[in-house]
């Protein structure tokens, strides 16, 4: 039986372009040799079964004759050890990439996304377990996942990972690092036998593209610095940000912020997020716009979204980066005690931005969301971070797939949902206690459970997203956020308030 999935799983990458036909015998040897086996019989038939489950048919063989332990890290790396067989070097990756680039760059990131999904790196069967759907809302149709893509560890495995040696090396630097790309792996490390990065220059700077192996979005992509430095955002942001989006404008780019609690759960190398999706943020309808004198080839607009968000749009790439510095610069110093904005406490900053950058009818756009990350007795988790009756679907960070509108909710939910769904739907069960004043509310509507409890669901999110916007959706914050964008141009202009030429507000939706 083993030789029928051999067989199929060389064909299978075969079908999927990874290699020729004359590379059949090696590969099917190559396998051959992790599996310890010195024979082989062509089967007379070869199943059909995906590339994902023909790997796990494999891996179960090798955990069956002792080759590698039954936990999920050996698993991994072994699947991972597997398909580098079947895939090309790094040089001769991007060799191709390159060539598609000269005449199609739209052909150069489908080869390259279809070959990280064909090569396992990408894990298309674990994501196809997440939960997804959209649903309506004041601001849009907001997408929901809860994520499912990585398996729970047993308590076997966790006791092995904890009984792991903590290693004293610096190799790879980070989860991040160039030094990923064929890395084995081991039990506190991911296994990247089978990952293949892109060399790109972003500013003048070497950096790198890559897709995620677990997809939230189509084409869900990460650039990373060559250099492993912290995360910061600043004026070489902006245009690395803008650089990305040029070379390939069928993309968007964007980042976390660059502080604990309003940034990502990587801070400590340099990266932005990528790919190829339209989010609700980007249909965000514009509130304001405002004029520059200086900057008088950018639109500044101001947007009905629940977070705060200033959108520069023009042909000008160099008077947009101009601006974003400035706004940034003015904003890590602003102070609005009314709307509980204080830029520093003993001199650690509270101020920064979380940038997106797109292309749309050949104009350059640059969304800048302005973040804060203080904490009081109040909100300890953050003032401007879901609040403590949202905890229970979100409690984690609002990062840059949140700020545009899709949710990454965790796994514990699905459960827990469930739960929460037979209780609206009257049965006697027991839900989480953290779920129970909410699942008591959702009790007392009329309608399909499951369709109240999803609703439900992205209605916590927005709200999560609400306590996350410093200047809220309220009369009183958006005269405040109206305040700040005219101090912000006057700043910028160097005239005095109301005058007709310069931070003036043109119109209101």
């Amino acid at each position: 039986m083993i030789d029928v999935m051999i067989e199929a799983l060389v064909d299978a990458a075969i079908r999927e372009e990874l290699i020729d036909e004359q590379d059949r015998i090696y590969s099917r040897n190559r396998v051959l040799a992790k599996l310890n086996k010195l024979d082989f019989e062509v089967p007379r038939f070869v199943s059909e079964l995906s590339i994902p489950e023909l790997l796990e048919q494999v891996v179960e063989y090798a955990v069956g004759a002792d080759i590698i332990e039954p936990i999920l890290e050996e698993k991994d790396r072994f699947m991972a050890e597997i398909m580098d067989i079947f895939v090309s070097k790094p040089s001769e990756v991007t060799r191709h990439f390159n060539e598609l680039l000269e005449t199609d760059v739209t052909a150069a990131t489908d080869y390259f996304y279809r070959m990280s999904q064909a090569s396992n790196y990408i894990q298309t069967r674990r994501i196809a377990n997440n939960i997804t759907y959209q649903a309506p809302t004041r601001y849009g149709t907001l997408d929901i996942t809860i994520n499912l893509s990585k398996p729970e560890k047993d308590p076997h495995e966790i006791a092995l990972a904890r009984m792991q040696p903590t290693s004293t090396s610096n190799y790879p630097k980070g989860l991040l690092a160039i030094e990923n790309e064929g890395y084995s792996g081991h039990l506190k490390h991911p296994a990247r036998a089978n990952h293949r990065i892109i060399p790109l220059t972003l500013g003048g700077q070497p950096w790198s593209f890559q897709y995620s192996p677990y997809l939230y979005y189509n084409e869900h992509s990460i650039l990373l610095s060559n250099e492993v430095r912290d995360m910061v955002i600043d004026r070489g942001a902006f245009e690395r940000l803008l650089d990305f989006i040029t070379q390939f404008p069928h993309y968007f780019a964007g980042s976390n912020a660059d502080l604990p609690i309003v940034g990502g759960s990587i801070l400590t190398h340099d990266h932005y997020q990528a790919g190829r999706y339209r989010f609700a943020m980007d249909d965000a309808r514009v509130v304001s716009t405002y004029r520059s004198e200086r900057y008088d080839q950018v639109d500044i607009e101001t947007l009905y979204w629940p977070l705060s968000v200033v959108r520069l749009r023009s042909n000008q790439k160099e008077q947009l980066v101009m601006l974003a510095n400035q706004l940034l610069g003015y904003w890590r110093d602003y102070e609005d005690t009314v709307s509980e904005v204080i830029p520093y406490t003993e001199g650690v900053p509270h101020n920064t931005v979380t940038p997106i950058a797109r292309r749309r009818n050949g104009r350059y756009e640059l969304d800048l969301v302005l973040r804060n990350n203080r904490t009081s007795k109040a909100h300890p988790d953050g003032i401007f971070h879901p609040h403590a009756d949202v905890h229970h679907i979100k409690r984690e960070n609002i990062g840059l797939i949140e700020v545009m509108g899709l949710a990454v909710l965790p796994a514990r939910l699905k459960t827990e949902l469930e739960q929460v769904v037979h209780y609206v739907a009257g049965e006697d069960v027991d839900v989480k206690v953290m779920h129970q004043e909410w699942a008591d509310e959702l009790r007392k509507k009329s309608g399909d459970p499951k369709t109240i409890v999803d609703q439900a669901v992205v209605d916590k999110f927005v709200k999560g997203l609400e306590d996350a916007g410093v200047f809220k959706q309220t009369n009183a914050g958006q005269e405040r956020f109206d305040t700040f964008i005219r101090s912000l141009l006057s700043h910028v202009d160097k005239v005095e308030y109301g005058t007709p030429r310069s931070g003036m507000r043109e119109k209101t939706n």
